[in-house]
Formats: C-alpha cells, structure tokens, sequence
C-alpha cells in the first residue's frame, strides 16, 4: 500500500435547504468539518444509520458534489478550483464509481459500456474495445461483450459495472451498497470480485455498506455519525 494520499478530505461541511419543513433559511447539516485521507491501494469501509451523510461522503469526495465548506483534495489537487469541466475529467481519470444500482446505458452493449470512459479520456475504439473485453473477461463475462443490460442477470450488470469502474485504472474506486439490490449468494460473489480486482489494479477502494460481512473485509472500518468518522473497533458487533 502506498504511502501517497489517493484522496484527502479536510474540515468537510455540508448541508442542505430543508424542503420538508419549508421554514426559510433552516439547513440540515449532514457532515461537519469531517477529516479523512485515504491512502494509495488502502481499502476502507464507512458504516453508519441511514441519512448519516454516507453517500453525500462518497459524491464529496468523487467531485460528483461540491462541499459548503472544507476541500477535498483528489491525486494532490484541491477539486474547488475546477469548474464543472475540469470536475468531469479528474472523476473519469481519478475515479471509478460502482453504485447499488449499476446504471448501465441500455442501449449499449456490455463492452460498449466498459469501452465509454476510455472513449471519453479520447482514446481510440480499438484500444478501447480490447481493454474492455480484457477486463469483461476477468469478471468472468467474457462470453457476453454484446448482450444489452436487459439480457444480463443483475449480477452480471454489477460485474460490468465493475469492470467499468476499473477500465481507466483509476487509482481510487468508490462503492455505495454496491450489492444493495443482490441476493445473498449472488452478493458474496460479488464481494470476492470486487475486492480481487481491487487488489489486481492496486485502487484504493472507499465502500459505503450496511452489510456486516463486507464491512469486515475491508483493512479500515469507521462509523459516519453526528456527521464526523469515528473507528469502529473490530468486536463483531453491527455496524
């Protein structure tokens, strides 16, 4: 594991208009001036109730949001610099998402989702199309580059996310719930998967998970809760 932070958040804050009550200027408050640094090729899992403020973590610190205040820091650069553009390129170059829900493009097929980051970072077809049959074929669906989402099991479509994720060798992967819609078996496949690979191409893996069993996989565990990570001692008790 390398020493180099992958992604560093500091004194994170974010909160929200509350739209429920309509009270005007009354905010929730979900993270408050939350510290964490992830380190290269580490692997860490943010447990906590929900509406803790777990996802909103993961899009903070995949520059899929903006914090109200605090930085976050991806590959050594401060994300509040970047318009929305610049966000775009650092997530496709800096990070792999794999969220419960696979959102798989349904009018493509299996490589042609795997190929689009590639395509997007501008690389060629041909490079692209052989790269993500390569890693179609590590997740075991080698056989099934041109099958349309509909025609993959949901275990297959989150085996394509997967590999999506990884095809730009991202050095951080971010997962929320990422076998949240699975069936138990299916889910522990997919959990050997998801940590293998994570080990082959040397990412830092942040998970977000209400599942025990996965929680417990990673090398770090800590709790989102009052919108600050704490450690969560490793005594076997829930998350």
């Amino acid at each position: 594991m390398s020493e180099d932070p992958v992604v560093e958040a500091r004194d994170l804050h974010r909160s929200f208009a509350d739209v429920e009550t309509g009270e005007e200027g009354r905010r929730i408050h979900v993270l408050r001036g939350l510290g964490l640094t992830v380190s290269g090729g580490e692997t860490l899992s943010i447990v906590g109730p929900s509406g803790s403020g777990k996802s909103t973590l993961l899009h903070l610190l995949g520059g899929l949001d903006r914090p109200t205040s605090g930085t976050v820091r991806l590959g050594g650069r401060d994300l509040s610099g970047l318009d929305d553009r610049g966000l775009a390129a650092m997530r496709n170059r800096h990070v792999g998402f794999v969220f419960q829900f696979h959102h798989l493009l349904r009018d493509f097929s299996a490589a042609e989702n795997v190929m689009m980051p590639r395509l997007v970072a501008g690389e060629g077809r041909e490079e692209a199309r052989r790269r993500a049959s390569r890693l179609l074929d590590q997740v075991g669906l080698g056989g099934r580059l041109a099958h349309r989402p509909a025609e993959l099991s949901g275990g297959e479509q989150q085996r394509v996310a997967v590999a999506r994720a990884l095809v730009n060798e991202p050095p951080l992967l971010l997962a929320d719930e990422p076998s949240g819609n699975l069936d138990v078996d299916t889910s522990e496949r997919l959990h050997d998967l998801l940590f293998a690979m994570v080990e082959e191409h040397g990412s830092a893996l942040v998970l977000v998970t209400h599942n025990r069993d996965l929680a417990g996989r990673a090398g770090r565990r800590l709790r989102l809760s009052g919108g600050r990570l704490e450690p969560v001692e490793s005594d076997g008790s829930s998350p």
